[in-house]
C-alpha cells in the first residue's frame, strides 16, 4: 500500500529520512538537526565519564574525592564555556556547536589525566568520545541506518539478479575456483595462516572492491541527478554525498549477497565432497573438525581448514565482482536502471518539497 503523498515541510522531511536521504532537507543543519538531538546520549556519556578518575590504588575516600573533584572541574569547564558562549553559567546548551563538541572530547579526557595521572586513559577516552561523534554523524546525520534498511529491504529482490550477473559477469572466475578448490596447496596455504592474518586478507580484499566501488560513485550520482532530478535545482555537495552513500550502501551489499552465497556453496560443495580424511592428507596435519554428521549418504565433517577456503574464495570473488560492477556496462545499466526508478519519486518529492518552502 502507498503512503499518501506528503502535504507540509515535516511530512516531506521524513520521507526523505526514510529513504536514506536526509540531507535532501533544506538549511540543514549539523548542531540543529544532528547533534541537537543526541544532546541526552552526549548527556549521559558526560556523567559516566565523571568515573574515569577511579584508581585502583586510592583509598574509598580517594576515590570519592577524585570523583568529587571530576565534578567539579567538569561543572566549571561546561559553566565557563557557557560564559563564553553567552549563556547563563548553569545552563544547558541549547545549540550544540563546535566549541560544545571540542569540549565533549577534551575535557572528560583531562580528568583522568590531570585527577589520576592516567593519561592512556585519557588518550582512550578522547579518542571514544571522537568515534562516537563519528558515528552519531553517520547514523542520524547521513541517515546510515535509513540507508541500511532501505537496502535490506530490496536485498532478497536482488538475490537472483545479482546471482544472474555474477553467472554472466564471471563464469571463468567460478569454474577457475571450483578447480583451485580441489587443490592440495590452496588448503595447506589457508589451513596454517594465522587467524589475523586471515582477517587482514579479507580486509584487504573488502578495501579494494570499496576502493572499485567508490571510484565510480561521482559519475553514477551525475547521472542519477540528469535522469531523476524532476526539474529541481541542482543538488549541493552534502546532497550529493547523501546520494553517493545510497548508492555505495546498496552496491556493497550486493557484493556481499555474492560473497556470502559463494561462501555457502563451497562450504556445501566441500561437504559433499571432501572429509577429514582428505583435508588431513591435504594439510598433513589432523583436520580440525567442528563436528560431524551424515549427509547424502555418507559422513561429512565441518572442519575449521574448509571454513578458511571457503571464506578465502568468497572474499576474492567478491573482489571481482565488484571490479565486474565498474566494467560491465550491462550490469550498471540495468543495476543503475532500477536505482533510478527507486529515486526518481524522491526527487519529484524533492523539487514538490522545494517549491512549498519557496526555494524553487
Amino acid at each position: 500500500m502507498d503512503r499518501p503523498e506528503p502535504q507540509t515541510e515535516k511530512e516531506f522531511e521524513r520521507e526523505f529520512r526514510r529513504a536514506g536521504l536526509p540531507l535532501l532537507t533544506e538549511d540543514y543543519s549539523a548542531s540543529e538537526d544532528i547533534f541537537n538531538r543526541s544532546v541526552p546520549l552526549l548527556g549521559l556519556v558526560l556523567v559516566a565519564e565523571i568515573l574515569g578518575p577511579l584508581n585502583s590504588k586510592f583509598s574509598t575516600l580517594g576515590n570519592i574525592a577524585a570523583v568529587a573533584a571530576a565534578v567539579v572541574l567538569m561543572v566549571v569547564a561546561l559553566g565557563v564555556l557557557n560564559k563564553s558562549r553567552g549563556r547563563v553559567f548553569f545552563s544547558l546548551p541549547r545549540k550544540v556547536g563546535r566549541p560544545e563538541l571540542a569540549a565533549f572530547v577534551i575535557i572528560p579526557a583531562l580528568l583522568p589525566g590531570v585527577i589520576s595521572g592516567h593519561w592512556g586513559i585519557a588518550a582512550l577516552t578522547a579518542l571514544f568520545n571522537l568515534a562516537l561523534l563519528f558515528v552519531i554523524l553517520g547514523v542520524i546525520g547521513f541517515g546510515v541506518v535509513s540507508i541500511i534498511r532501505w537496502a535490506l529491504s530490496r536485498l532478497l529482490g536482488e538475490l537472483s539478479r545479482s546471482l544472474g550477473l555474477l553467472v554472466k559477469a564471471v563464469p571463468l572466475l567460478m569454474i577457475f575456483s571450483l578447480i583451485l578448490f580441489l587443490t592440495p596447496e590452496l588448503w595447506q596455504v589457508f589451513s596454517q595462516l594465522p587467524d589475523a592474518s586471515l582477517l587482514l586478507l579479507v580486509a584487504l580484499f573488502m578495501l579494494l572492491g570499496s576502493a572499485f566501488l567508490i571510484a565510480r560513485i561521482p559519475h553514477e550520482v551525475t547521472d542519477l541527478e540528469a535522469q531523476a532530478g524532476a526539474g529541481g535545482p541542482p543538488l549541493k555537495p552534502r546532497q550529493r554525498f547523501n546520494v553517493g552513500l545510497v548508492l555505495f550502501v546498496s552496491q556493497s551489499l550486493q557484493v556481499l549477497l555474492v560473497a556470502l552465497a559463494v561462501a555457502v556453496f563451497f562450504v556445501i560443495f566441500g561437504l559433499l565432497t571432501i572429509g577429514a580424511d582428505t583435508v588431513s592428507s591435504w594439510t598433513t596435519h589432523p583436520a580440525d573438525v567442528l563436528f560431524e554428521f551424515r549427509l547424502a549418504g555418507r559422513e561429512a565433517a565441518m572442519t575449521r581448514e574448509l571454513l578458511r577456503v571457503a571464506t578465502a574464495i568468497a572474499s576474492f570473488t567478491g573482489l571481482y565482482f565488484a571490479i565486474s560492477m565498474l566494467t560491465d556496462d550491462l550490469y550498471r545499466r540495468e543495476f543503475l536502471t532500477r536505482i533510478t526508478d527507486e529515486m526518481k519519486q524522491t526527487f519529484v518529492r524533492r523539487t514538490a518539497y522545494l517549491k512549498l518552502i519557496g526555494k524553487c
